[in-house]
């Protein structure tokens, strides 16, 4: 006889529940495929070695549709890697936007992007905080509330929010900041959706740095 199933914690909204994962272990619902089968991005792939050590699975599933995929990876390019806006924010912009819709893969994920930019692992755990941490400095506070409301579903962005963005950002940056939460609008929905098996790096620097997150159905890699 099988089991019960095991509980499974997931962070949603800055906070943590148990829910229960139907299944054995977990597992993406559609594979990524193998990089060796896609030559024609080794380019953008030696960039993702260079900067985070590996391949995210999500970009191996979407290049089953090559088109998606070499699209997807030039405008995750524009929007997060280009720009006057300092990197280290924008990972905890995509981190915020990743809490706010409860999309367990992609925080892991820009957790270790917050990691490997340098952001200190108390400051990574804080972020849903930012508003009332000590750690946060204002501008931060202002991108990261908008990235909060942004990511809401239904949306409660206000003009509130750009009126302390302007305190501290050119227009153009706050296309920047913008454009990182809306390109996580659609990261969120496909690594939700897919369920896209966690890897063991990004998990590893999560879980230190974010002690209450747990993969969910995406798994520990």
């Amino acid at each position: 006889m099988p089991g019960p199933a095991p509980v499974i914690r997931k962070r949603e909204h800055g906070r943590t529940e148990n829910v229960k994962f139907q299944g054995k272990k977990p597992m993406s619902h559609i594979a990524p495929l193998d990089r060796a089968t896609l030559p024609q991005f080794e380019g953008w792939f030696e960039r993702y070695d260079r900067i985070r050590g590996f391949v995210p699975n999500s970009i191996l599933t979407m290049a089953r549709r090559p088109n998606i995929a070499e699209a997807f990876m030039a405008l995750n390019q524009a929007v997060i890697y280009e720009g006057t806006v300092p990197a280290q924010l924008k990972m905890m912009i995509a981190l915020m936007a990743s809490m706010a819709t409860g999309c367990l893969y992609c925080q892991g994920h820009m957790a270790n992007l917050s990691h490997v930019y340098k952001v200190d692992d108390d400051k990574i755990n804080s972020v849903w905080d930012c508003e009332t941490s000590e750690l946060f400095t204002s501008a931060e506070r202002a991108a990261l509330a908008l990235a909060r409301a942004a990511a809401d579903v239904p949306n409660t962005a206000q003009a509130r929010h750009f009126d302390e963005l302007r305190k501290h950002f050119d227009e153009a940056e706050i296309v920047e900041i913008v454009g990182t939460v809306a390109l996580f609008g659609y990261l969120n929905r496909w690594n939700d959706t897919m369920a896209t098996d966690m890897e063991a790096h990004p998990a590893k620097v999560a879980k230190t740095a974010m002690p209450a997150w747990d993969g969910g159905k995406h798994g520990m890699g």
